[in-house]
């Protein structure tokens, strides 16, 4: 199955921290693979502006050496990518002070292009990007800036960024860009509820026993040591990647698929948000690999801190107050280190209310499987007679849509910076969070924060390549209920 492809108008896009990791990695690539696949135009320009010292020249050169790491292509049409960096420029610009400004300010004078900002960078510098655009007459109406995460570290510090970012941008020209949206399958998450009668009558407390929502993680914290344990688990993933895919799991159906309709329903999900107990919220960190404990050290070590209290590995329960989903728990787990890289929400249907099977039959239940990542797809499960004779005695077997195979090898996979990239030059706001609802999801998270500080919790180790704690077993356990296994 072919994708169609509907190209852009014309841009400019510029890219603050051109130079730094997310954007050598993910966005120049991203944007090289859109430019292939003919949706960017010919007269589209790409400007790189960071802090270090080079010319376009050599901007373009560590380009082509990003898009040869990270293209994901064995060897780029050499035609293709002379045309892509005919489009690149780069301004050697400082976010604090005046060097280089008047350069960008003539790149960017006299088009009618559409003009895209991307915030590449430290958040800390966010105010002062859009303060310097505003005075060299860049922060115009027309104009549009991405912003990324972390959006604040708690409630205070979100309002305070939401403010300065206001002051200069009106809240439709602000795309706060949280990648887990654009993934494909997180999108066919509103397809599957609201485009097809079969599951909509279903979901709902009434024949949905719990849902479980997991973002496994192999690796540790790397490189990031420093910056993670400031962080944490909760912070780092939970208030936002893991509450946007609850979000679209739980909201009601929008009255049309309008980004401000879609966000006020995902708002409304937030706020109904019961708060978690203390003994429905289980932290680890993990342990060394017992084969290479050097190489894998345990999270303290990882970080540098042997008093460390930060959670690499967080599991909590929470329900919504609603109509809809009174009574049914949500679970969420997300760690580091864990057995696979993995991310699912699993949804778990209640048994049927009277089994006119024998005891032998077992009891069965139907399980509605969305893969995020790795291996994207949907699976339902669903029960039948096992095949032979001897009576009847069932089994549960898969309904399996793995994209790749129902689609079609050919059925192009974009990158999510590609698809949200794409948005931003369209106007779509519909999978970015909007200012509001950013509140809304610290609001939530802060006072399970505090509380735990204020209790003085440690969090417990876990094996590397485990599933998670024991405790969080446990906890599902003293549900009746127990975690799927994470399978990547």
């Amino acid at each position: 199955m072919a994708s169609r492809v509907i190209p852009v108008d014309p841009f400019d896009l510029v890219i603050f921290g051109g130079t730094g990791d997310l954007a050598r990695r993910k966005i120049l690539p991203g944007l090289f693979r859109r430019f292939i696949a003919g949706q960017m135009p010919a007269n589209a320009r790409i400007i790189g502006a960071a802090r270090s010292d080079m010319d376009s020249a050599g901007f373009r050169a560590m380009v082509a050496e990003a898009i040869a790491e990270f293209g994901g292509m064995e060897s780029p049409p050499q035609a293709k990518l002379d045309a892509f960096l005919k489009q690149i420029h780069y301004v050697a610009i400082d976010a604090r002070g005046e060097a280089g400004w008047a350069e960008l300010q003539e790149l960017m004078k006299g088009t009618d292009k559409i003009e895209a900002y991307y915030f590449s960078v430290a958040p800390a510098l966010f105010g002062d990007l859009a303060e310097r655009l505003q005075q060299w007459g860049m922060a115009d109406k027309q104009a549009r800036i991405v912003v990324e995460k972390p959006f604040g570290r708690d409630l205070e510090t979100a309002q305070a960024l939401n403010a300065t970012l206001a002051t200069y941008f009106d809240e439709r020209q602000i795309y706060r860009i949280d990648h887990y949206l654009g993934k494909e399958t997180v999108q066919n998450l509103m397809a599957v509820r609201f485009g097809n009668m079969l599951f909509e009558p279903l979901w709902n407390a009434q024949y949905v026993d719990h849902i479980q929502i997991t973002v496994a993680e192999t690796v540790g914290v790397g490189g990031r040591g420093e910056y993670y344990d400031k962080s944490g688990a909760m912070r780092d993933m939970v208030q936002n990647h893991l509450m946007q895919l609850l979000c679209l799991i739980a909201m009601e159906p929008p009255a049309r698929f309008d980004p401000n309709a879609v966000r006020d329903e995902k708002l409304k999900v937030i706020r109904a948000l019961d708060p978690v107990l203390p003994h429905h919220i289980i932290r680890g960190q993990y342990d060394a690999d017992h084969d290479d404990a050097e190489g894998h050290p345990n999270y303290r070590d990882a970080v540098g801190d042997p008093r460390s209290k930060t959670e690499s590995f967080i599991a909590l329960k929470t329900q919504i107050s609603n109509w809809r989903w009174s009574g049914t728990p949500f679970y969420l787990r997300t760690g580091k280190r864990m057995s696979a890289r993995s991310s699912e929400i699993t949804v778990v249907f209640k048994e049927t209310p009277h089994s006119i099977f024998a005891e032998d039959a077992g009891q069965h239940r139907n399980v509605l499987s969305i893969r995020l990542q790795p291996n994207e797809g949907i699976t339902l499960g669903v029960t039948i007679k096992e095949p032979g004779p001897g009576g009847m005695r069932l089994i549960d077997v898969p309904l399996d849509m793995t994209f790749s195979e129902a689609l079609g090898e050919d059925a192009e996979q974009v990158d999510a910076y590609e698809r949200l990239i794409m948005d931003v030059i369209r106007g779509n706001q519909t999978l970015f969070m909007r200012g509001d609802e950013v509140e809304a999801a610290w609001a939530w998270t802060d006072p399970i924060i505090q509380g735990w500080e204020a209790r003085g919790d440690v969090p417990k180790f876990y094996d590397s390549g485990s599933d998670g704690t024991t405790e969080a077993f446990e906890m599902m356990r003293r549900d009746g209920r127990e975690w799927r296994k994470v399978a990547p």
